[in-house]
C-alpha cells in the first residue's frame, strides 16, 4: 500500500509540469519593456518553481517506481500538455502533432501490456 503513494506522486509531479509549462506558455506570450522583466514577473518564477517542484516530486517518487517506467510516464505529459493547451490555449494541434501523440498513445499500450 506504501508504494501506491509513490505512484500518487510521480502523477501528482507530471500533473504539475503539465500547468508550468501552460503557465510558462502564458508568460511567454505577454510583450515587456525589458528583456530582465521576461525573466523576472510573476508568472515565470511560479511556472519555474513549479518546475522545480515537480522534480522533487519525480526524485522522491523514484525511490519505489521502476526507473524502466520513467519514459512511459513522461510520455503521459506530452499528452497532458498537448490537451491543456488546447483547451485553455486554444491552440490546435496539426496534424504531425497529432500523429506523434497518437504513436505515443499507442507506445503506452503496449509497454502497459
Amino acid at each position: 500500500m506504501a508504494e501506491f503513494w509513490y505512484y500518487v506522486i510521480m502523477v501528482v509531479g507530471i500533473l504539475i509540469a503539465t500547468f508550468s509549462q501552460l503557465i510558462l506558455k502564458k508568460a511567454a506570450m505577454r510583450h515587456y519593456k525589458s528583456w530582465i522583466y521576461e525573466y523576472l514577473n510573476v508568472l515565470t518564477i511560479i511556472g519555474y518553481g513549479m518546475m522545480f517542484l515537480s522534480t522533487v516530486c519525480s526524485l522522491i517518487a523514484h525511490k519505489v517506481v521502476p526507473v524502466s517506467m520513467a519514459p512511459v510516464w513522461n510520455s503521459c505529459s506530452f499528452i497532458l500538455v498537448a490537451l491543456v493547451s488546447r483547451i485553455f490555449l486554444h491552440e490546435i494541434p496539426s496534424r504531425k502533432k497529432l500523429s506523434g501523440l497518437g504513436i505515443m498513445v499507442v507506445g503506452i499500450i503496449v509497454f502497459s501490456l
